[in-house]
């Protein structure tokens, strides 16, 4: 055993065999807190056998018959791999009618003529003991018979129609079917009552083989191969069962506790059969280990009640059943220790202002001290919404201002004592940028400058670092750096780009960037300018494993120089037809020594760059195979992120083809539970990227790496990244939550973060569901819509904007991690004051008269609050009042009297004309020979001369046009006026009319019209005018 180590190294190179050494191995720690055991190490040596001799006849076998070729390699340790071969070592080829199965043995469906040869050969490869073992020759002799006659499937391997198989989780399911019959047959596979696991299901050896990768106990079931031909078919039906070896639920893990604390180590596995749990202390059976009294087994459980330094122990959980066992150490530390501060006394922290401050405590102490913090040597307990206080005893400033800065002063105290330590921290003004580099076009060959002036703090040493496209400067003396600007002489086109002036600090860092264009100089005389023609006779020299050198001609550069070639390589093993980008040589250059990865079939092929651009490809070199080596690199993109509570998914990104460096490409994933000094837990895959561990603790940290291998060896050890397994919903809903009112429309609420051990998840912030109950004006209830805010981070409070005033409003708070919400804390109920009301819903006039008018208006959709009073403003505007004559009695009388003195007069007229007397109407008849033939006139509609035109003028001029309540008469003299429609006529209160009709009466020319001011014929005749 090696001295100061545990390791026993067990060397037979110098003699012995290792025979002598074959047996379960067990190691044990022990000191004076306790004995841990590791798991048993079984050590067998490796076996390779010679072959059995035997007397192998040769094989007669009709054309189209089925015939099986037997390997029956010799039992080695590990199993050997089985190829078939034939004398000149070349692998004998395979396809749907022949083909290898599983136990190694050659299978034909049908022999045809070019089967006969008598060089079949068995070959078994031993890889530990690195030898190959190999069978005697077999012959085989075809003969023909006319015709060949076609049979239907039937199965060569498994036998029967039905058979059972027995795998265990987490390992590979292999099912076989191999059929004889003519034509060749085509196997199917179907799972019954169900369908095959996607991503998880491979078909090989030609759908002969059925391969189901990383089973659990889902995959148990019944699996039916069916072979067909033209002539018929066949099936036979797998039963199989999944069993699984004990895997942990919840592995114990170690207690630390103090005098008088209880605790509990808690040992769940799960398997097929359910695998039975025992206990033992420092590697001694519970049972008959020493008494304590604080300890009680419960079957999975141990219970510690009230326990003594004197309880200190290993213990270890043992899962076992028939395909496998667990363990597991656990440690249950008691102590009782003062407290202890880790971190360096007066330690300086330095940071800008308005970012985070982390001031450290690191502790110890058993019982687990109290963490307190102070300001100033004499200063009070830090307390309040501006500091966070983490468990680890960090304490946060989320937005560091200038008086921040000072002497903060730790304390740690428990029952055993009480320890301080002192730390400084200094506030930094922020580096800017005050002026910055500015977009520039310049001509070909000119001079260009960039500024980039900058503010610091006086105590902070800044750099500035120019690039270009995000990469460093060129090597260029025509580039110069000066202390705020970079200048660049006798631009080229090479210059075009982005310029970015980066500041940095040992605090900070800012940036600053602007675009170069560069434009042509006048122009010259033209000179055709091409890209280059391809480079030519490629040839590759200096073959070695890792490196080959590679030559070539250059083609015409047409006019424009080259400036370099590029390299480009193809992987015809892997990637074939796919080119990638190898190496780039200056264009001076035209031979170039070029690196190669191991198992990788190259050919290469050059192309040529000038300032016009890239020439075509050359044609492709020769091809280069390069011999298998193991893997150079590990996988990248390493991650453990949990998707349920109880596991941890280890994702990595694939090595491709060429990385793999040989053949049998897998991958070492391994996993340990951070800081609990767990071994490394490893499993090997092949072709995935993903691997689950179940039964892990909600939301703990992992240490996860992944290794790759292949049939050649390791990769170099990969580092470790830190993973978590899944996250879990909150278990408890913030506390003591309190609101503040600001006014009607906005509040504040607070509350008291959770403990972040009860996040169980990533802390991404706050909810607040609030929502308003009823509006206080109004006692009305309504749907509740529900609103929600969120907060990010560690915040304790939040505004609630947009309330409405004088209403009742609750809320509650639950807190959000990566899976989602907590509990919500109870509902907290709080009311808004009073608002300003918003303004009545409508406003309108009614029964408006000369003197009066009535007005409406609706109560406000918002009262928000009790209605106190209206305030009713108003103003007169300039207008002219006339009073309607047309709607006074006394005109109404006058323009009866005038129709009436018209009718009579009409009436005369029509009397003396048909009594024939002498007037001028009737010299005019007598000048006609028919007087009855006269027709009205056809401008004016009147009776010949005697037109009444006259008499009716003043009439059909009406009235002037009065104010804008009055009716018009130019249209008609049957006015709504006269009927006590206008607005001068009067209502009752409920709208009935009570004005007497007047239209046409002339002994009650006033009724119907209160105008306040009196007829006269003043405004009788302006009427008329």
């Amino acid at each position: 055993m090696k001295p100061n180590s545990g390791t026993l190294v067990i060397n037979i190179m110098n003699g012995g065999k290792a025979e002598a050494y074959e047996g379960v191995y067990q190691c044990t720690a022990r000191n004076e807190r306790g004995a841990a055991i590791s798991n048993n190490i079984v050590i067998r040596p490796s076996r390779s056998p010679l072959w059995t001799k035997e007397k192998l006849e040769p094989n007669h076998v009709r054309e189209g018959d089925s015939l099986v070729l037997h390997c029956r390699p010799p039992v080695g340790l590990p199993p050997p791999i089985i190829f078939w071969m034939d004398n000149a070592f070349q692998r004998l080829p395979q396809s749907e009618r022949v083909s290898q199965g599983l136990n190694g043995d050659l299978y034909f469906s049908n022999v045809q003529p070019e089967d006969t040869r008598e060089d079949y050969i068995c070959y078994a490869r031993f890889n530990h003991t690195q030898t190959i073992q190999q069978k005697q020759p077999i012959s085989v002799k075809v003969f023909s018979t006319k015709p060949v006659t076609e049979r239907q499937p039937v199965l060569l391997t498994p036998t029967g129609s039905t058979s059972t198989k027995v795998e265990l989780r987490g390992n590979v399911l292999l099912l076989e079917c191999i059929a004889a019959g003519l034509p060749t047959p085509v196997i199917r596979w179907i799972k019954e009552g169900g369908e095959l696991p996607a991503n998880r299901t491979f078909f090989e050896n030609f759908k002969k083989t059925l391969k189901i990768i990383d089973v659990s106990e889902a995959d148990s079931g019944n699996y039916k191969c069916i072979a067909r031909n033209t002539l018929g078919s066949v099936h036979h039906v797998i039963s199989v069962t999944v069993k699984a070896a004990p895997y942990w639920i919840t592995a114990p893990r170690n207690l630390v506790l103090s005098p008088g604390e209880d605790g509990t180590l808690i040992c769940r596995a799960n398997g097929n059969p359910k695998p039975s749990i025992s206990w033992l202390a420092n590697g001694v059976p519970i049972a008959i280990a020493p008494e304590d009294p604080s300890r009680k087994v419960d079957g999975d459980t141990i219970i510690f009640s009230h326990v003594q330094e004197r309880s200190s122990a290993v213990y270890q959980c043992n899962a076992s059943n028939e395909y496998g066992y667990l363990l597991a150490n656990a440690f249950v530390n008691v102590l009782a220790e003062p407290p202890r501060i880790l971190t360096p006394a007066n330690k300086l922290y330095q940071v800008i202002a308005d970012s985070p401050a982390l001031l450290d405590c690191a502790y110890f102490g058993s019982p687990k001290p109290e963490i307190e913090w102070f300001k100033g040597v004499k200063g009070s307990i830090l307390r309040g919404n501006e500091y966070v206080f983490h468990d680890n005893g960090t304490l946060e400033i989320p937005v560091a201002q200038k008086n921040s800065a000072g002497t903060y002063t730790c304390v740690a105290r428990n029952e055993l004592g009480k320890i301080q330590n002192e730390v400084q921290l200094e506030i930094k003004d922020p580096t800017m940028i005050i002026k910055q580099p500015e977009y520039k076009v310049i001509q070909r060959y000119g001079q260009v400058s960039f500024e980039c002036i900058i503010k610091h703090d006086s105590t902070l040493l800044p750099t500035v670092t120019w690039l270009k496209d995000n990469d460093e400067l060129p090597d260029d003396e025509r580039f110069l750096v000066g202390k705020d600007n970079l200048t660049i002489m006798n631009v080229t086109d090479k210059d075009d780009g982005t310029y970015t002036c980066i500041v940095n600090t040992t605090l900070d860092s800012v940036s600053a960037s602007a675009v170069l264009t560069v434009v042509a100089a006048p122009p010259t005389p033209a000179i055709i300018y091409a890209r280059p023609n391809p480079p030519f006779d490629l040839e590759l020299t200096g073959q070695l494993e890792r490196s080959i050198d590679l030559s070539w001609i250059p083609g015409d550069e047409n006019n424009s120089p080259i400036t370099s070639f590029v390299i480009e390589y193809e992987d015809a093993l892997h990637e074939p037809g796919v080119w990638h980008y190898q190496t780039e040589v200056p264009g001076t250059q035209t031979t170039v020594q070029l690196k190669l990865s191991p198992y990788v079939n190259y050919s290469f092929r050059v192309i040529a760059v000038n300032k016009i651009g890239r020439s075509q490809p050359s044609e492709p070199s020769e091809q280069y195979l390069t011999k298998s080596a193991s893997p150079d690199e590990n996988p990248a993109n390493v991650q453990g992120i949990g998707s349920e509570p109880d596991n941890l998914v280890i994702t990595w990104e694939p090595l491709k083809g060429f990385q793999s460096n040989g053949p049998g490409l897998q991958y070492k994933v391994s996993w340990r539970q951070k800081d609990v000094d767990d071994e490394w837990t490893s499993v090997i895959v092949a072709n995935v990227s993903k691997y689950i561990v179940s039964g892990t603790p909600t939301f703990v940290p992992y240490e996860v790496k992944v290794q790759a291998l292949n049939d050649l060896g390791y990769a170099p050890e990969p580092s470790e990244v830190i993973g978590h397994s899944g996250e879990d919903l909150p278990m408890v809903a913030p506390g003591n939550v309190q609101v503040h009112v600001i006014n009607s429309t906005l509040a504040k609420v607070h509350w008291d973060p959770v403990p972040l051990k009860t996040v169980r998840g990533h802390l991404q912030g706050y909810k607040v569901y609030y929502w308003k109950v009823q509006s206080l004006s109004r006692r009305s209830r309504r749907h509740v819509e529900k609103k929600i805010l969120t907060f990010r981070g560690n915040k304790t409070f939040g505004m609630l904007p947009g309330l409405e005033p004088y209403s009742s409003y609750k809320l509650n708070v639950r807190v959000v991690n990566g899976k989602g919400e907590g509990p919500a804390s109870p509902d907290k109920a709080f009311k808004t004051p009073e608002g300003v009301p918003s303004s009545p819903s409508f406003l309108k006039i009614t029964n408006p008269t000369l003197d009066s008018l009535t007005l409406e208006w609706g109560s406000p959709t918002h009262p928000n609050g009790v209605l106190t009073s209206y305030t009713l403003k108003f103003q007169p505007t300039m207008t002219s009042r006339q009073v309607d004559i047309a709607t006074q009695g006394w005109f109404i009388g006058l323009m009866c009297a005038v129709a009436l003195l018209i009718l009579i007069l009409l009436i005369v007229c029509f009397i003396r004309r048909n009594k024939g007397g002498k007037y001028p109407v009737k010299e005019k008849e007598d000048a006609h020979a028919d007087p009855e033939i006269q027709p009205m006139k056809e401008d004016d509609g009147t009776f010949g001369e005697y037109s009444d035109a006259e008499d009716h003028k003043p009439l059909k001029k009406g009235s002037r046009t009065p104010s804008d309540r009055t009716v018009k008469k130019e249209d008609s003299d049957d006015s709504l006026v006269d009927y006590g429609e206008g607005v001068n006529g009067q209502f009752n209160e409920d709208g009935s009319f009570i004005g007497q009709y007047s239209g046409k009466k002339e002994k009650e020319p006033a009724e119907g019209n209160e105008s306040s001011e009196a007829p006269s014929p003043v405004n009788a005749m302006n009427s008329f005018v």
